[in-house]
């Protein structure tokens, strides 16, 4: 998944539930995180451990804290992400929502919130339960959530270790070693649920709009770390080389201007603040990539020892759809005026919906009579109903 665009660019099985096992913690981190954004909870904050981390048994991962020992919400989500602590997991959760059931309802609410239709949570610490599930699609998208919303996480995430009284414990995320753009995200496993692991990379481009993009891999349910990391790996390697990030609609771009009736303004100038990005493929083959067939020394696909190179340009181009004809005054709400779809080679990769907070005063009854007044003298009004559109980028 591309961090920018929002897009999949490659799944298997993605919406399959599977049991996610401590890829869970991910959530724990996120509500934590935003509790701090919020104000709720202070990083520098120490916490006393109460007896909730009785109930982390002596085989899961920990910690080993004690009731009543003292330990700071710093070193509670080092312990969380880095060594996978169970009673790191059950200390935050207790603390935020008071105790460990209220603290699952808040991360199902937060799972729902987020469009992770595939995912029911019960438990903080990923303890594999019947009613304990996710997909790689939903952790693909929490993940995404974690990287835009609260990106301190992958100040904790990039850790190759972490120490907590003598005890010393090195992340199980081989590729934090092996490839320096790999700052992220989470590794996860139980008997039931495999090897998991959850990767995010990002890597300085040649576009002078986006000069780093940021990539997101869910590999769910191999036979052991380095399998999970291989495979996750060669599927990131893949998307940097094969797909690109091009910039749809500039930042500030004017896509139409919508008549108003009922107040001074004449016209509402739809515009969009952030620039729209879409993912492209750079792959040309009439035939699906065969994972096995990209070489990961050389960072191509390899078809009868001859290498496919990507592709320099893309054919895409842009339909434009205007869901408003008019505005009518007053108005203070935000709406949803335009879509934006964006094609590929004739297909359909990306849709952007273009939104806007309209606000627009209603004329008083003094100014309706000039504005009717002026009417009079006017040689035509078969333009105050016109949807005037702007041209946007097209082939590239």
């Amino acid at each position: 998944m591309d961090a920018h665009s929002g897009q999949v660019i490659a799944e298997h099985n993605s919406h399959m539930q599977r049991a996610p096992a401590s890829l869970t913690k991910m959530m724990v981190a996120y509500i934590a995180l935003k509790e701090i954004q919020a104000g709720k909870l202070r990083r520098e904050e120490v916490l006393t451990a109460t007896p909730v981390v009785n109930i982390v048994q002596w085989d899961e991962s920990q910690m080993y804290l004690k009731p009543g020992e003292k330990i700071s919400v710093d070193q509670l989500l080092a312990g969380l992400i880095v060594m996978s602590a169970n009673d790191a997991a059950v200390t935050l959760a207790e603390r935020i929502s008071g105790n460990v059931p209220n603290f699952v309802k808040r991360m199902n609410q937060e799972a729902k919130a987020l469009g992770m239709s595939n995912t029911n949570f019960a438990n903080p610490a990923g303890i594999t339960m019947p009613d304990h599930f996710s997909s790689a699609h939903d952790m693909a998208r929490l993940g995404e959530a974690l990287v835009t919303t609260t990106p301190d996480y992958l100040y904790y995430s990039k850790q190759q270790s972490f120490s907590y009284n003598q005890r010393f414990h090195r992340a199980t995320n081989l590729l934090l070693k092996q490839d320096p753009s790999v700052d992220g995200l989470k590794t996860g496993f139980t008997k039931a649920a495999g090897f998991n692991l959850a990767l995010t990379a990002q890597r300085p481009t040649l576009n002078p709009d986006l000069q780093n993009r940021r990539l997101i891999v869910v590999v769910m349910g191999t036979k052991s770390g380095a399998k999970r990391a291989e495979v996750a790996h060669k599927l990131m390697n893949l998307a940097y080389n094969y797909t690109r990030d091009e910039v749809v609609i500039k930042r500030h771009q004017v896509i139409a201007e919508l008549p108003v009736i009922k107040s001074t303004l004449k016209m509402f100038k739809l515009e969009t603040e952030h620039p729209k990005m879409v993912t492209t493929s750079l792959y040309d083959q009439p035939y699906p990539i065969d994972l096995q067939a990209f070489d990961n020394q050389r960072q191509r696909i390899m078809l009868n020892n001859l290498s496919i190179e990507p592709l320099q340009t893309t054919k895409t181009h842009l339909n434009l759809e205007v869901h408003e004809k008019q505005l009518t005054a007053p108005l203070a709400k935000m709406m949803q005026l335009a879509s934006v779809h964006v094609y590929q080679n004739n297909h359909l990769i990306q849709t952007i919906q273009i939104q806007a907070k309209v606000q627009i005063e209603e004329a008083n009854i003094f100014q309706r009579f000039f504005m009717w007044l002026g009417s009079l003298f006017s040689s035509s009004t078969s333009d105050s109903y016109m949807v005037k559109t702007y041209p946007l980028d097209t082939a590239r």
